[in-house]
């Protein structure tokens, strides 16, 4: 066949490499005009890069790409657009999926179900949003093995396939600036469960109508997770089936919104292997992946945090809610169109010690906490180390200095890596 690979990214090399090896003729799209791309490979770069897809037979698309844009420029190519998620669900050896998503969590959550698998004996492949595309490991996978893929709205926007155990976490507005809406945002979501089968299995959060509401696009089994049957909080433990797993004081990830990503977890594996065991060493051992309430150290008895990865109002008042010490936050960043009123209240309800703002929307927090009633807040610096050292020289002994910004990291950082890596080196540049 005659393929474009639309967006030359982490996803689109994969999906590069994966065609190149079955012989189609290949076309590399990108709007990076000095992108450096394989010899004697035709491209297409620059501002006309979804200029006359119509020639091409198969138009794979990268996930940040929304199909509408493809479409805008080449009308009648519905049918022939496809992504790297869709081919790796036609041409995977095994059936044995497993698909989470959700608006946050979904990377802690699928790592847990990952290693639980493993721990229990399993072989498994971990990948998809959390870093690794599908197709990039797809030759590795044996028809007995497991694969447990996180999946964005941007990767389900055009799914035509549904894991037989599919998982939504809690899920909220986020990505206005790409999806034209709320209802787009979900009915992506959605696409995970839309394919199943009566005898697949739909996992959702007990506790959000937005999950129990995508979930129920499924003609499976629908299970709900902290409530049973699936795995819950009761007394102070983490139950499935009246069976014990373990304490909460025992797990080493922060948080009470990680209970929830827990209990996900357990439910999820649970429908595999009731290994308590297994489950147990891994949920009682796992501290979480970097940029995700992840401590970075102390100094002179300030304790710093890095949650980049907290692009919403929403996840970072859990992130704060986290700490029952004085807090000062860094919050702001790029705007995705979100509402901080929320975020505000729970400030100005909470022990903050004071408040940076940064960014592009950090002028808009600095209002919202003004109509809340909350007035300590300082205008952030415009590197890292100078916000790090704002930060140094107002926190007290017992604080803790909190980054989780509420708001995505473009324009002072190529993106939430590159803004937790940057604090992380700020703060161990402390004295």
């Amino acid at each position: 066949m005659n393929i474009a690979i639309v967006g030359f990214n982490a996803e689109g090399r994969a999906s590069y490499e994966y065609f190149k090896k079955q012989g189609h003729h290949i076309t590399i799209c990108d709007q990076n005009a000095s992108l450096a791309i394989p010899d004697d490979v035709n491209a297409q770069l620059g501002p006309h890069y979804l200029d006359k897809l119509d020639r091409f037979d198969l138009i794979v698309r990268t996930p940040g790409l929304q199909p509408s844009k493809i479409l805008e420029h080449s009308p009648k190519v519905k049918r022939k657009i496809t992504s790297g998620t869709n081919e790796f669900f036609k041409a995977c050896p095994t059936k044995n999926i497993i698909g989470v998503t959700g608006t946050k969590g979904k990377g802690t959550t699928s790592t847990l179900i990952a290693q639980i698998l493993e721990a229990a004996g399993k072989r498994v492949h971990l990948g998809g949003n959390i870093g690794v595309p599908a197709l990039s490991f797809i030759d590795d996978i044996k028809s007995n093995d497991w694969v447990v893929l996180e999946l964005s709205s941007f990767q389900l926007m055009d799914l035509a396939y549904s894991p037989p155990i599919a998982v939504c976490l809690m899920v909220v507005s986020e990505h206005m600036d790409w999806h034209k809406d709320m209802d787009e945002y979900i009915q992506a979501k959605q696409n995970l469960f839309a394919h199943q089968t009566a005898d697949d299995i739909a996992i959702y959060f007990a506790e959000n109508e937005t999950s129990r509401q995508i979930a129920s696009k499924s003609t499976g089994k629908k299970l709900p997770y902290f409530a049973s049957p699936g795995a819950y909080i009761e007394g102070g433990f983490i139950k499935i089936d009246n069976q014990i797993i373990c304490q909460t004081r025992e797990l080493q990830l922060l948080g009470e919104h990680n209970w929830q990503n827990v209990c996900a977890a357990i439910t999820a594996v649970w429908q595999i292997t009731k290994d308590i065991d297994a489950i147990r060493k891994v949920v009682t051992t796992f501290s979480g992946l970097p940029h995700r309430l992840e401590f970075i150290r102390e100094v002179n008895g300030v304790s710093y945090y890095n949650d980049s990865f907290a692009t919403t109002p929403e996840a970072a008042i859990v992130a704060m809610n986290s700490f029952e010490e004085p807090k000062l936050l860094i919050l702001g960043g790029s705007d995705k169109g979100a509402s901080y009123d929320e975020l505000a209240q729970a400030v100005a309800n909470n022990k903050v010690r004071a408040v940076i703002v940064i960014g592009e929307t950090g002028q808009k927090i600095k209002l919202a906490l003004g109509a809340a009633g909350y007035l300590s807040v300082i205008d952030g610096p415009d590197t890292m180390q100078e916000i790090v050292a704002k930060a140094y020289e107002y926190a007290e002994p017992g604080d803790v200095v909190l980054l989780s910004p509420g708001s995505a990291s473009f324009g002072m950082f190529q993106d939430y890596k590159d803004r937790g890596d940057q604090f992380r080196q700020a703060v161990q540049a402390l004295a």
